[in-house]
C-alpha cells in the first residue's frame, strides 16, 4: 500500500498525508490477510488512479484527461 501512496505523491503532487489517508479510507475495512493478495493482482498506478479519480481509463493515452474529476479527499482529521 506504501507504493500506492507513493505513486499518488508523485504522480498527482498531492502530500502523503492525502495519500495515505486515500489509501486507508479505501482499504480500511478490507481483512489484512487478504490485502496482499488482492493487491498483487494490480500495479500501484491501477489502485492510485481509482483512488484519486475513479474508474478511468489511464492506460489509455489518448483519452481526455481534462475531463477528469478528482474524487474528495477524506477529511483532514481521519486516520
Amino acid at each position: 500500500m506504501r507504493e500506492i501512496a507513493a505513486f499518488m505523491v508523485e504522480e498527482f503532487g498531492i502530500s502523503h498525508r492525502e495519500a495515505a489517508a486515500r489509501v486507508n479510507e479505501a482499504f480500511d475495512d478490507a481483512e489484512s490477510g487478504s490485502c496482499p493478495d488482492l493487491l498483487g493482482h494490480e500495479l500501484p498506478e491501477h489502485w492510485a488512479y481509482g483512488l484519486y479519480y475513479g474508474d478511468v481509463p489511464y492506460w489509455d493515452e489518448s483519452a481526455d484527461r481534462s475531463s477528469w474529476k478528482v474524487r474528495p479527499a477524506p477529511p483532514f482529521a481521519s486516520p
